[in-house]
């Protein structure tokens, strides 16, 4: 079955079938001495875009030469809609999710990506799901554990997402970004800014 783009931004459709009815026991790493990823003080599942200020000129979203897609939104409409739920894409679709749902996609996959930059930098953990479970880093794991997720139209979006994001199909809005806050948050981190995207800033 292919899966539409309405169904993938939020219409939910039917014959999509993700559900996720136990939570992931992943061994949490080491904890790196270093700010949080993500400054958002209250629980990230009741974060809404109404709570932000107003939204900065977005960065373009610039497509490699390489890739076949012709926008974001193409990319993630092209995703499989029922793909191998491995490790991994578990961790990645459900960091996406508590942190950056209902954001706009180029959001998402900004968010996707920091997760993916840490675990290439030899900074942080060396696998996606230690960095998302890495003790002080993402305020929705409890307990090394990333909670259950419903098949809702949020959950599939963010599976998606993670596929563009694992599958490299699309560049990243935020490049090299290593770590991001909620705009409401002032953490005056002395690093790079690199983009603000919805409602996120994201530094290297």
């Amino acid at each position: 079955m292919t899966l539409g783009i309405a169904s993938l931004i939020g219409v939910s459709s039917p014959g999509f079938a993700f559900q996720l009815d136990r939570t992931v026991n992943v061994p949490a790493a080491d904890p790196v001495p270093s700010v949080r990823a993500s400054a958002t003080e209250s629980d990230p599942t009741t974060f809404r875009a109404a709570d932000a200020a107003p939204a900065e000129i977005l960065p373009a979203v610039v497509q490699s030469d390489d890739q076949s897609f012709s926008s974001l939104t193409a990319a993630v409409a092209g995703q499989d809609d029922t793909p191998e739920m491995t490790p991994d894409l578990v961790c990645l679709a459900g960091a996406i999710y508590f942190e950056a749902k209902g954001e706009p996609l180029a959001g998402q996959l900004a968010v996707a990506e920091v997760i993916i930059n840490r675990a290439k930098s030899g900074r942080f953990a060396a696998s996606i799901c230690a960095v998302v479970t890495q003790r002080g880093q993402f305020s929705f794991v409890r307990g090394g554990r990333i909670p259950a997720i419903g098949g809702n139209a949020n959950y599939r979006t963010a599976v998606a997402i993670a596929q563009v994001a694992m599958g490299d199909d699309w560049d990243s809005p935020a490049p090299r970004a290593l770590y991001f806050h909620a705009r409401r948050a002032a953490p005056g981190w002395r690093m790079q800014k690199v983009a603000s995207i919805g409602n996120h800033v994201f530094y290297r």
